[in-house]
């Protein structure tokens, strides 16, 4: 992460901020200008290394955030810097608005849709992540993006067609032991900012979707609830790998 990574904070205007998704050869030391309004733009040092694309934004600890129905629009909740889980809170940024307004995912608020955050709160700080997770739902594969190059396909089992995995755009959530919950879970759970809409009848196991060990051997089947099942080499790998706030795009 580093210096250059924190100094995200604030950018000027939607060209500044656009500039920090897009794929670029520019990363290193940044320098910081502070313009006589406040905002920072960061000027980063030309490398031969490529710039991780994907924006985390992190509340601050002690913070309370407020999440938006629309830029400028209503207060619909407010979090705090902790999860139910107890993991740092990080947002995956899906989108922004004006330079000014980040569009991201929560569990539980809006259903599944995005909501927003002043990029200008004091109770944010930002991180970059090379990694990217996308999940093809109709041949049931999940692939570990890096830097847009896929570094690893896993084969993962689904939802069932009466309680299939929801799609959109999410972020890991918090990585948990999966002896803390259940053995059905594996050595591993990487909880996703998505609910299931559509809980099969009788379920009691709650609503969070998230990719976990199983029990069974049902990799590329359509066998589950709405969470994604993966085998406990992979999940190892990818509780490894991931910060929190990693993006996760899920497809049909």
């Amino acid at each position: 992460m580093g210096r250059s990574l924190l100094a995200l904070a604030s950018l000027v205007g939607a060209a500044g901020l656009a500039a920090a998704f897009a794929p670029s050869t520019a990363v290193g030391r940044a320098v910081v200008d502070r313009p006589a309004e406040g905002w920072i733009r960061v000027k980063p040092t030309p490398t031969k290394r490529p710039l991780p694309a994907n924006v985390i934004a992190q509340v601050r600890p002690g913070s309370a955030l407020a999440l938006y129905d629309r830029p400028f629009g209503r207060v619909v909740t407010r979090v705090g810097s902790i999860t139910r889980f107890g993991s740092q809170r990080a947002f995956g940024v899906v989108t922004t608005h004006r330079g000014r307004w980040l569009a991201v995912t929560e569990a539980g608020v809006a259903g599944n849709r995005v909501v927003w955050v002043d990029a200008r709160s004091r109770g944010l700080r930002y991180a970059r992540t090379r990694y990217r997770l996308e999940v093809d739902l109709s041949s049931r594969t999940l692939l570990v993006r890096r830097d847009g190059v896929v570094a690893r396909r896993l084969s993962i089992a689904v939802g069932r067609a009466e309680s299939p995995t929801p799609t959109g755009r999410f972020a890991v959530t918090d990585k948990l032991a999966g002896s803390n919950f259940s053995a059905s879970y594996g050595c591993c759970i990487l909880a996703l900012s998505a609910i299931q809409p559509n809980l099969p009848a009788g379920w009691t196991g709650g609503n969070r979707i998230a990719i976990h060990g199983t029990l069974s051997s049902d990799f590329g089947q359509a066998a589950s609830a709405g969470c994604m099942h993966a085998r406990d080499t992979d999940l190892r790998y990818l509780m490894r790998l991931l910060p929190l706030g990693t993006p996760v795009v899920i497809r049909p």
